[in-house]
């Protein structure tokens, strides 16, 4: 199960969820909730890629492909 699948369980927080937000209620400056932020965006797009690498691998899409799904409407159908 992905990590947005998780999350969204019957609408309750996850774990990681409640102790982030135990970590924005003790008070953080804005220079580090942006850092913050950074940090979990850089994860969050490494997830993102590695997860885009494994369908392109299971699909075997070549460049061909996706120059196809920007231009063909029939493409995947």
């Amino acid at each position: 199960m992905d990590i947005a699948a998780k999350s969204s369980e019957k609408g309750k927080l996850s774990d990681l969820q409640i102790s982030l937000l135990r970590l924005f209620d003790v008070g953080m400056s804005d220079a580090q909730t942006y850092e913050l932020r950074k940090l979990l965006m850089a994860y969050f797009d490494s997830e993102l890629k590695k997860e885009l690498e494994e369908v392109q691998k299971e699909k075997q899409y070549t460049q061909e492909d996706f120059d196809r799904m920007l231009t063909d409407d029939d493409f995947f159908k």
